[in-house]
């Protein structure tokens, strides 16, 4: 008996839907993967108007340099008594333990000294008679020291009248005033590890031009401490 004519169309046929299921198979494979992963963002096509982000780092900022420390300036005034008592509260007003030295006090208040710059040595020679000396203040720095003024009065003495009337023509430049300062200081340190403070009375005048020579007041002279004029 010979074997049916169709069973190898069958087998044929059966290869074949066998084979197409493996093409589906693969089709949707890659039809998840394309969900999965999304679309390409590496195309190098230059028909791709939104290229993808450039990351970089952000710039490295420098650390700050610390400032060193200042004198504040003396506050600038138009008015004789405001400006010598401005003067008077950066005279007083210092700290050893802040890294400065005396000569940097006395260079705040020659900064607003007589721009003509007649006074200027005799007014170096005043402030330095205010301030520890160099070796003074590197003792006082051991004991933390510093120093305010706390002013009671700042007036203009009987005795400049008489001193005006008495000056020769063109002695005194125009707005020249004398403002007396009556005051108490303060120091403040440690000693043995506890915190010590003083007081103690002072007087002095700070001579002082302003208007109409020039249109903000400058210093001229300091009198002698606890020396001023009444």
């Amino acid at each position: 008996m010979s074997p049916a004519p169709t069973e190898p169309k069958s087998r044929r046929r059966l290869v074949a839907l066998i084979a197409a299921g493996i093409v589906l198979l693969l089709l949707a494979g890659v039809g998840i993967y394309g969900l999965l992963t999304g679309p390409r963002t590496t195309s190098t096509s230059t028909d791709d108007p939104k290229p993808g982000p450039v990351m970089t780092e952000p710039p490295t900022v420098p650390p700050r340099t610390p400032r060193a420390p200042q004198v504040p300036p003396v506050p600038r005034s138009a008015d004789p008594a405001t400006f010598a008592q401005g003067v008077t509260s950066t005279l007083f007003t210092w700290d050893t333990a802040s890294g400065l030295w005396p000569l940097d006090y006395t260079s705040a208040i020659l900064a607003v000294g007589d721009p003509s710059g007649d006074e200027q040595a005799g007014l170096a020679s005043d402030v330095a008679a205010y301030l520890p000396n160099r070796d003074a203040w590197i003792e006082l720095r051991q004991y933390a020291t510093s120093q305010h003024l706390t002013i009671d009065t700042a007036y203009v003495p009987d005795a400049w009248a008489d001193a005006v009337e008495q000056a020769q023509p063109g002695q005194l430049a125009p707005g020249t005033v004398a403002i007396t300062i009556e005051g108490t200081r303060h120091r403040e340190g440690v000693w043995n590890g506890q915190p010590i403070t003083s007081q103690h009375e002072v007087t002095f005048t700070v001579f002082v031009v302003c208007a109409p020579t020039y249109l903000t007041c400058h210093l001229l002279r300091l009198s002698q401490l606890d020396n001023p004029l009444r």
